[in-house]
């Protein structure tokens, strides 16, 4: 079913309307919040509480992409539920992504409270504009969906060694062009 369809069956407050979602991305939903909780009860329950969020948001909301609107509540509950279970424990596939990426942010905030800042957010969109779009769907997957990296290596048809050295060279790159934004490292 169409994006528009499915907005409209939530403006008619049809219970359909979660079926369609969760028929349509369901899966990738349920990727994103493995990648970062690696529990499938735990995921399941993001992806759940996600739909209900979008729910109560679509009226008055009208997304547009239906599936990026989507993806960034499971994200953001998915966070929400391993900083909550995990305060001292280490959670590999999330915690992988985060180092990776920190290092282009040694400063005393953490990582997430970091990006979250907007003058570093719009340094990383300037970054990422500069980028084929491969290299940007790459990133993406990697630091924002924490996609592992054996998945990226799949999707992109290539070797584990090569997507590892690719985001290596374009955290490289994220440190200077931080650097030369002025944003304080």
């Amino acid at each position: 079913m169409d994006d528009s369809k499915i907005i409209e069956l939530f403006f008619a407050r049809s219970e359909q309307a979660i079926s369609e979602l969760s028929d349509k991305y369901g899966r990738i939903c349920s990727s994103v919040a493995d990648n970062i909780l690696n529990n499938k009860l735990d995921s399941e329950e993001c992806v759940n509480d996600a739909y209900l969020a979008v729910w109560n948001t679509i009226p008055p909301q009208r997304p547009d992409p239906l599936l990026s609107y989507v993806c960034r509540i499971v994200r953001n509950l998915a966070v929400k539920k391993y900083h909550f279970n995990t305060a001292q424990k280490r959670n590999s596939i999330y915690d992988a992504a985060l180092e990776e990426i920190g290092d282009c942010f040694p400063s005393d905030l953490s990582v997430e409270d970091e990006i979250e800042s907007g003058e570093v957010a719009k340094a990383i969109d300037s970054f990422l504009e500069g980028m084929d779009k491969q290299s940007r769907i790459l990133f993406v997957r990697r630091y924002y969906y924490s996609d592992p990296i054996e998945e990226l290596a799949k999707m992109f048809h290539t070797s584990r060694h090569n997507i590892s050295v690719r985001l290596s060279r374009m955290r490289k790159r994220l440190k200077k062009h931080l650097i030369k934004e002025g944003v304080l490292l």
